[in-house]
């Protein structure tokens, strides 16, 4: 022990003692010793716990507690009274939550996370029922099977684990309840799918609230449910204290104010999904985040952070060259890839006993293949990325002006004027059917890329992660109503390399090559000329030699604010 600057008027004072309070400091030859003031032995104390964010690190916030005493007890209780009405007064804080732990993401420490985090919901007064997964699809059998009635009484979901394990959970929650058409697609790729000028009308559901109750949805007939495993990496192979419980004195929460009873609709007003990192890459939660941090997570779910996103509609029209099968419909909500990013997850399921590493060892042996394929890609032109059409919106004016006049990405961070900006995307319809000619009254425009690839990827976020700072697209928004798609035609080993490279650095810009095709579009077709194609959709393998997507704009919201940029 170290002392400075202590003279023997120091001994036996009273003194405050930080985080503690007033103290009697003593200093004799057996050593310092200190004890609580007789004032203190006799104070009536509260905490408040709340968070900080950090200095250090950006966008991580941190766990504070703070502990208030006085004499009269009657004044404490009169304090605590006082913040707990405050803190039932703010709309959109979580009041029950349903939460799925997939106990094999990242490297198994799926319980060990909920473990650390769950404190943190038991103090903010937030009910959990948790379920920790069995078996491969559980939670998307779970979330399809689900009545409305039992969702309306949730706030939300929560995931515990990576993005795949997140994709398990949007696809059952999404496959029987999101009634929309077809994406649309050009004449030329409808006749190859059997189907003239039109795509055939899906179905309208009847949908049911009640127990037991069934939905006829046509993505029944495939009968598919994305695989559960160790979560997959979807992408490279290789302050202010805010109040949030105070304890002892808080009042119970009652039931969410809502009508259980009520048809679940997509999208919702009040159901939000969440996420708590435990996978490979967690690419969502660092995009919607800014970091991957459970705490941080926990705290934007508690606190009733809300940002809408946009979400992929994927449609499988032929798995091989001789399929007959019904479409397979699928969502996405950070990235779909074929070509390098099929063959890593397909490769990678070879080595599961690797864990996470097994990523970096498929990718390796993919790229030194350096495999190529041929395929016809065909997307709808976008003349105008971001629509400003509202005279009292000047801060996405003049997001759009330095767009104009700077040519650098701007990115998308908490409050994005760009996401909070309502145009509806061209590509949803709600007619019932899609047609080839317009939509919403606009002539569509198709745009055809037709070659050898190397990778064909279709990023709907910018899908960050601690191996690609800037992700895929840095300047990709949340919600938008765009997807980046990103063609890599055939080219020298080298010159591939080189651009995962840039990948990993930030500031870089991947997509700055001859080889390299980048274009904002709401929907794209995709024909492989190969009998078998492997598609990665959030790290989640699908088979598809044939496909079409669309993307919906703000289709879910998400407990995140965004990254502080």
């Amino acid at each position: 022990m170290q002392l400075d600057q202590v003279g023997p008027s120091a001994a036996g004072s009273n003194l405050i003692l930080d985080h503690v309070g007033q103290v009697v400091l003593t200093l004799n030859p057996s050593g310092l010793s200190w004890k609580l003031a007789k004032d203190m032995e006799n104070m009536y104390r509260f905490v408040v716990h709340g968070y900080q964010k950090s200095k250090i690190r950006r966008n991580l916030w941190v766990l504070t507690a703070y502990i208030f005493g006085h004499k009269d007890l009657k004044m404490c209780q009169t304090w605590v009274e006082q913040i707990n009405a405050c803190i039932n007064m703010e709309v959109g804080r979580p009041k029950s939550l349903l939460v799925f732990i997939h106990p094999l993401s990242g490297k198994g420490n799926g319980r060990r996370i909920w473990e650390t985090v769950a404190p943190i919901f038991s103090r903010a007064k937030v009910r959990t029922k948790v379920i920790v997964t069995q078996r491969a699809g559980h939670a998307f059998d779970l979330m399809k099977s689900t009545t409305d009635r039992e969702l309306n009484s949730y706030d939300g979901v929560i995931a515990v684990g990576g993005d795949g394990f997140f994709n398990e959970i949007l696809n059952g929650l999404l496959s029987s309840r999101h009634h929309a058409p077809y994406p649309p697609a050009p004449t030329e790729f409808m006749q190859s799918i059997g189907h003239g000028n039109h795509y055939p009308a899906q179905r309208r559901f009847n949908h049911s609230s009640s127990e037991g109750g069934s939905v006829h949805n046509p993505n029944d007939t495939a009968n598919e449910s994305p695989r559960q495993s160790e979560d997959r990496d979807p992408l490279l192979p290789s302050s202010e204290a805010i109040l949030s419980e105070s304890s002892n004195f808080r009042t119970e929460i009652g039931p969410c104010d809502t009508d259980q009873d009520s048809v679940f609709s997509i999208p919702h007003e009040r159901f939000r999904l969440g996420i708590i990192p435990a996978g490979s890459t967690d690419a969502i939660v660092i995009s919607t985040t800014g970091t991957r941090d459970p705490v941080t997570s926990a705290l934007h779910i508690v606190l009733g952070k809300r940002r809408c996103l946009d979400i992929a509609q994927v449609v499988r029209w032929k798995a091989t060259i001789s399929s007959t099968d019904a479409p397979t419909v699928r969502y996405a909500a950070s990235f779909a890839g074929y070509g390098f990013y099929g063959d890593v997850i397909t490769e990678s399921e070879k080595y599961r006993w690797m864990g996470p590493k097994r990523y970096d060892f498929a990718g390796t042996k993919v790229f030194m293949k350096h495999r190529s394929y041929e395929a016809d890609v065909s997307f709808l032109e976008v003349k105008s990325a971001y629509p400003i059409t509202k005279e009292d919106f000047p801060e996405i004016r003049t997001q759009r002006r330095r767009l104009l006049e700077n040519p650098k990405k701007v990115v998308c961070s908490v409050n994005c004027p760009v996401c909070e900006e309502t145009v509806r995307p061209a590509s949803v319809l709600l007619n019932g059917v899609t047609t080839v000619s317009q939509v919403d009254g606009e002539d569509l425009k198709w745009l055809r890329s037709k070659g050898c690839f190397l990778s064909v990827g279709a990023a709907i976020i910018s899908c960050r992660n601690e191996r690609a700072p800037d992700g895929l697209v840095a300047d990709a928004h949340l919600a938008d109503g765009l997807m980046h798609l990103i063609l890599i035609k055939d080219c020298p080993r080298t010159f591939y390399l080189w651009h995962l490279t840039q990948l990993t650095r930030k500031g870089s810009n991947p997509l700055n090559f001859e080889f390299v095709e980048h274009h904002k579009t709401t929907a794209f077709t995709f024909t492989s000329s190969s009998d078998e194609s492997a598609w990665n959709l959030d790290g989640e393998l699908l088979q598809a030699r044939q496909l079409s997507a669309q993307v919906f704009r703000g289709l879910i919201s998400l407990f995140a604010a965004g990254p502080e940029i």
